[in-house]
């Protein structure tokens, strides 16, 4: 569903390099909330229109991936990616002034999503990348260009990773356009638009994830050692170095993943509460061990790699935590 949607207004193209400057998928707000009488939107299949329904110049496409190549499209994943030159410069759309942020840092936002299709594929967006609707991509109004965020429609759950590499939704009350696909992964493209949470991502070391751990409470993972000696991780391995402590010991043998060290034994008690209440698979697996200066938050053991694996992408998706697989 399309809903006050611009990749670019004609106020935007004089400051954002290659923007398409193309006009927005429905008409201003009305006083009334009805909706717009053109273009006429879609029918539903009874032949009543469909509240919400897309528009006709607008949809899905004629090449819509199926639910079951729907689902194995996977989230973006964060990086380390420099700001664009000239899209994160202060700019007015529609009459609104708007100043994106300039740096990699917490934030977290409710109110209405939307999305965007065919009606833009392949027109540039304000990164200059051609907007892509089968891909997982999203337009926000002030977030950094480029950025990642969770997106989460409240009243499902579903939450979904995207790239932010595009300009609005301008309409008030909208928060966030996603990519067709980003939005049929979470539900509402039938809807048109739905209350969602954005929250920012970061990669795992960045300064970004740097500043959301510390604000969060939650263990710090080192950045990566630059330079071409370091061994790369394999692809569906979970692996960090967490809290910089150089500790890889396990109490047993088997597989054990490390979520956090600590100075202080009240944080990696806190922290193994809120696994405990967000995971309860894992609640008889999380333990707190002290050396006397450091509190070591892990969960195991598990009986196989794979299994331990499973529960590290659990604790990645539902809670945003890094872990470090040990095995002994």
């Amino acid at each position: 569903m399309i809903a006050a949607r611009s990749l670019c207004p004609v106020a935007l193209c004089a400051l954002l390099a290659g923007c398409a400057g193309a006009p927005v998928s429905e008409p201003p707000p009305a006083p009334a909330p009805v909706a717009a009488p053109s273009p006429a939107p879609a029918a539903a299949p009874t032949g009543k229109p469909r509240p919400g329904g897309f528009y006709l110049d607008d949809g899905p496409g004629d090449n819509a991936p199926d639910a079951q190549t729907l689902a194995a499209i996977p989230d973006a994943v964060p990086r380390d990616e420099p700001l664009h030159r000239f899209a994160n410069r202060p700019y007015s759309a529609l009459g609104l002034s708007f100043v994106p942020l300039t740096e990699h840092r917490p934030f977290r936002q409710r109110g209405r999503g939307s999305w965007y299709g065919r009606k833009f594929h392949g027109q540039k967006t304000s990164s200059g990348e051609p907007y892509d609707m089968y891909g997982m991509t999203a337009a926000h109004a002030t977030l950094p260009i480029p950025s990642y965020a969770r997106v989460t429609h409240l009243a499902s759950g579903r939450s979904v990773v995207v790239r932010v590499n595009d300009r609005g939704p301008f309409k008030p009350g909208r928060v966030i356009d996603l990519s067709w696909t980003a939005a049929a992964k979470l539900g509402y493209v039938n809807d048109g638009s739905a209350e969602v949470e954005v929250e920012a991502v970061f990669a795992p070391g960045s300064a970004g994830d740097l500043l959301a751990r510390r604000a969060a409470g939650q263990p710090e993972i080192a950045r990566p050692a630059p330079g071409p000696a370091a061994p790369a991780a394999p692809a569906d391995d979970v692996i960090a170095a967490l809290a910089a402590d150089g500790a890889t010991d396990a109490p047993t043998d088997g597989h054990w993943l490390q979520l956090g060290a600590f100075s202080t034994l009240d944080n990696a008690q806190a922290l193994s509460r809120r696994i405990a209440a967000a995971l309860g698979e894992l609640a008889d697996r999380i333990s707190v061990s002290s050396d006397g200066e450091r509190h070591r938050v892990r969960a195991g053991p598990f009986g196989s790699r794979d299994a331990a694996q499973g529960a590290a992408r659990a604790l990645r998706d539902q809670l945003g935590l890094e872990a470090l697989l040990i095995t002994r």
